[in-house]
């Protein structure tokens, strides 16, 4: 899958996506049903947020079996920025 680069206002953009975001940072991988338990989102507004960072190159989906895993893109610096940038709030 080609990434797209993003503006990190648009990452930022949304109280959700930041939730999701760093519920993946925290765990270093969890599946929709912990994402969902964690952030308190439902099931259709969490799926568009994980579909937004897998497209911006943050995340990626591992699927094992019928079971997604979702964790960060370690070798891409700018999660390890956001990593710190959030464990600060």
């Amino acid at each position: 899958m080609r990434e797209s680069r993003v503006k990190i206002e648009e990452v930022l953009a949304s109280k959700g996506r930041v939730k999701v975001l760093k519920a993946i940072i925290n765990s270093g991988e969890i599946n929709l049903t912990q994402i969902l338990h964690v952030t308190g989102l439902n099931y259709r507004t969490a799926v568009r947020h994980i579909d937004f960072l897998i497209k911006a190159g943050l995340i990626e989906e591992l699927r094992i079996g019928r079971a997604r895993i979702y964790r960060p893109r370690w070798i891409d610096p700018r999660i390890r920025l956001l990593e710190e940038l959030l464990s600060e709030f």
